[in-house]
């Protein structure tokens, strides 16, 4: 496994992480369909045997569910892992809510401190705020006041546009910014990402696989489980996202890499990205994610090829 700088906090994380929304369960609908514990655990410590360090949830997953298998795994393991969590998604007053008030922050944070089992968490992520409120510099005095009594080693942002990264590093200033960044979903290395690596900022790529359908393991008209968030999509959608991904098939190379790792070597490629979070449930998976970080870099031809169906839309020729 490879490290980099998390921006300039002088944390290093394994390049391939962890990505926990899924191992918090179905239950609450908001997920990507049945888990395992056992499982999931089993997951987590091979991640950890491999070399995997930095591990991504949010007291969201699951309702609290993720950070309570995260805390139960990694008892007496504290000192090598970088957890990560997020706030504001107000699951305590139901599904939907959103909550950024300095008591509220202070108070969900307790909570993930408790189900995490730990006195500190290294990386705070205000969970997509509305860019009103990353623009103003109040927002983030909470944060920093954690910081300064040790709560959290470091701070940032979870987003879903580059405008809102680039707005929270004018009125933040955070350690780091977690945002979409794959091969569809790529804007964000247009202006977001040299800004941040000039601000010393980490960017932390999440959805590298695209919500699973960079793994080239669906066809035109899959079936999510009940609970699977994604079942409510367009099947025009899921459709339009199976078909481009038969068009970049060319990046396995000949049985070099799967799709999944082209997907994750992509994100890798921008030398902004301190770490891509993947979702993962079984120990397989993570023997194939983790496996990425010792594979070659794609080639100048073949990001040229993706490049062109970028800008085409992923439109047939």
């Amino acid at each position: 496994m490879k490290y980099r700088d998390f921006g300039a906090t002088g944390i290093k994380v394994s390049e391939i992480g962890f990505g926990c929304w899924q191992i918090g369960g179905n239950g609450r609908g908001n997920s990507y369909g049945p888990t395992d514990d056992k499982a999931s655990s089993e997951a987590l410590l091979k991640a950890l045997d491999l070399g995997i360090n930095f591990f991504d949830t949010a007291d969201v997953y699951g309702f609290g569910h993720s950070e309570e298998i995260l805390g139960k795994t990694f008892r007496g393991k504290r000192d090598r892992v970088i957890l990560a969590t997020k706030v504001g998604a107000d699951f305590y007053q139901g599904q939907g809510f959103q909550t950024f008030t300095p008591d509220y922050v202070r108070f969900a944070l307790e909570k993930s401190l408790k189900r995490l089992q730990t006195e500190y968490i290294d990386v705070y992520l205000l969970h997509n705020p509305p860019l009103k409120l990353i623009g103003k510099e109040e927002t983030f005095e909470i944060l920093k006041d954690l910081k300064k009594e040790g709560k959290i080693r470091t701070f940032g942002v979870s987003i879903f546009k580059p405008i809102e990264g680039l707005t929270a590093l004018s009125a933040g200033r955070p350690d780091c910014i977690e945002v979409a960044y794959n091969i569809f979903s790529y804007r964000a290395e247009e202006t977001l990402f040299p800004r941040a690596f000039e601000a010393g900022c980490a960017i932390i790529a999440r959805e590298p696989l695209a919500n699973g359908f960079l793994t080239g393991k669906y066809d035109s008209a899959p079936t999510f489980a009940s609970g699977d968030y994604r079942k409510s999509w367009p099947i025009e959608y899921v459709q339009a996202r199976s078909e481009a991904c038969r068009m970049l098939e060319f990046l396995k190379k000949d049985g070099e890499r799967s799709m999944t790792q082209a997907a994750l070597r992509f994100a890798l490629q921008e030398r902004a990205v301190s770490t891509v979070i993947a979702g993962m449930k079984t120990p397989d998976h993570v023997l194939e994610n983790a496996g990425v970080s010792d594979l070659k870099q794609i080639s100048r031809e073949d990001l040229l090829r993706v490049r062109e169906l970028q800008l085409r839309g992923f439109n047939k020729a």
